[in-house]
């Protein structure tokens, strides 16, 4: 006798996402569920929530490399269950390569000093690590206090470096910005250095407008102190974003270990090193530059390993995708890209100036963005152009300057690897037609002046109130509202 027996539908098969019961309750927040649910069920409903999320080609606002061959994509694929920790040789291949990139002084057949890292969040901490120690290894030699160190950047740094100084107690010394002047000054920035200096911190393509530091200024002007003073303050450069543009596109710019003073480079490779999030780099002049004491050696994977990072176990192909693309790419695959990246650049930034209504910030040289702001901004904000342009799907950052010069606003625009010649001109296309319609709209009224326009401030008709307010004035104003707001955001400043 042959016995059949039927599979429910809600236990095995599933015949209709839409049509299951996995579909009629709300998706667990807080605690997990207590049964389970089909794979198919699973994924369908993972996938939805995800389309909420924005198109991260169209993400303007970060420097992450969101495109990658699919052969590459394969090999990722392939490699997702391997542990970094079980690394052997493909790390270092990428540690070499980088450190030659950047002219180390070392042999063609010499091991460079250097370490894989998440991103450049973690090869700073590593870097700056690294200079408290040797700073507070000599302070003790000589008797002297090693209590109070400190490091100089620009207050254009991004926030890893404000992390750093709170994680491991340092103090961060800022050099104050200026208006019409976004990076650090490398005079300010060598006045501000004293016996507590544990290093200078450059930046290679700032995150506020991509332009350059002048690296070689400021080893000049620091070798200079050091000699007066008995000193040997040495430099970072945060190369998170340039240092795979400037090899690339400036090879006579010197900036890397060239300069006697860098000690040490980060830089990430999921940015210009065209690879998915999830991977940085940090490189060392020497072995003298990081001292032995933060290395710690493992033998229990079944070889000698010395491991220097601020976790263990991560994923591998993200390393393995960097390789990928180094074989892959050569350094004339590199540089085509970072040039056709900085064609459509210019391609986006003439295309503002001949609107007459934006002021480009951003310079020709460095990282191929554009930052731009509005000549006048008394009745819509970059703030406004920014929330309008999400119509279109489009992830423009609007954001305040720092300190010293906040009552500048604008706009920015990262050019990277997938964003063509296309995509320019229809961006250029939809920022003008979300400007002639807030030309047609009348101001947003609020309580607010910043919200009023120059006219109606001139003219007091704020509850009768005669106000005389420049329009230097009114922009500070106007900009100060929106800083207040834009705060209350998650920062799109990536």
């Amino acid at each position: 006798m042959v016995v059949t027996t039927t599979i429910s539908d809600s236990d095995q098969h599933l015949h209709s996402t839409f049509a299951s019961r996995y579909v009629r309750t709300s998706l667990p927040r807080f605690k997990i569920p207590r049964g389970s649910m089909p794979k198919e069920a699973a994924y369908q409903i993972v996938n939805d929530e995800l389309m909420l999320d924005g198109n991260p080609r169209l993400n303007l606002a970060s420097f992450v490399t969101t495109w990658m061959e699919p052969e590459c994509d394969k090999l990722i694929m392939d490699t997702i269950n391997k542990n970094y920790v079980d690394m052997d040789e493909y790390p270092n291949r990428c540690v070499n390569m980088i450190a030659h990139l950047f002219h180390a002084p070392v042999g063609d057949d010499e091991t460079a000093i250097g370490v894989s890292t998440v991103g450049s969040s973690e090869a700073i901490m590593l870097a700056g690590l690294a200079f408290k120690r040797k700073w507070q290894a000599k302070r003790k030699a000589q008797g002297k206090p090693y209590d109070k160190p400190n490091i100089v950047t620009g207050a254009n740094v991004q926030v890893c470096w404000e992390k750093f100084a709170r994680y491991f107690e340092v103090e961060l010394k800022e050099v104050k910005l200026s208006e019409g002047y976004y990076v650090m000054d490398p005079t300010k920035a060598v006045k501000m250095v004293d016996e507590n200096t544990i290093c200078v911190a450059a930046i290679l393509g700032s995150t506020l407008t991509g332009e350059f530091e002048d690296v070689k200024l400021l080893n000049e002007l620091l070798t200079k102190k050091n000699r007066e003073t008995g000193w040997d303050t040495p430099i970072h450069v945060d190369a998170a974003s340039g240092g795979f543009i400037a090899p690339f596109l400036y090879p006579e710019l010197e900036w890397d270990f060239r300069l006697p003073l860098v000690k040490s480079i980060n830089v990430s490779g999921h940015k210009y090193g065209l690879v998915y999030a999830g991977v940085g780099w940090v490189v060392w002049r020497s072995k003298d530059d990081l001292p032995e004491n933060l290395v710690f050696h493992i033998n229990y994977l079944g070889s000698d390993q010395p491991t220097f990072t601020l976790n263990f176990s991560k994923g591998s192909s993200q390393i393995i995708a960097q390789y990928y693309q180094f074989i892959r790419l050569g350094f004339e695959g590199y540089k085509n890209i970072m040039e056709n990246c900085m064609e459509n650049a210019r391609l986006l930034r003439e295309g503002l100036s001949k609107t007459g209504r934006f002021e480009v910030l951003s310079k020709d040289v460095g990282v191929p963005l554009v930052a731009f702001s509005l000549k006048d901004s008394t009745r819509y904000t970059v703030f406004q152009i920014s929330e309008s342009l999400r119509r279109f799907g489009w992830i423009v950052p609007a954001y305040t300057m720092p300190p010293k010069a906040e009552n500048v606003a604008v706009l920015r625009v990262v050019i990277r690897e997938d964003f063509s010649h296309s995509l320019a001109e229809r961006l250029l296309f939809d920022i003008e037609k979300v400007v002639k319609e807030l030309d047609e709209l009348p101001p947003r009224a609020s309580v607010s002046t910043a919200h009023m326009t120059l006219d109606e401030l001139h003219r007091g008709k704020d509850d009768g109130v005669h106000l005389k307010k420049s329009l230097d004035e009114t922009r500070k104003e106007i900009c100060s509202y929106w800083r207040r707001v834009s705060d209350k955001k998650t920062s799109s400043v990536c």
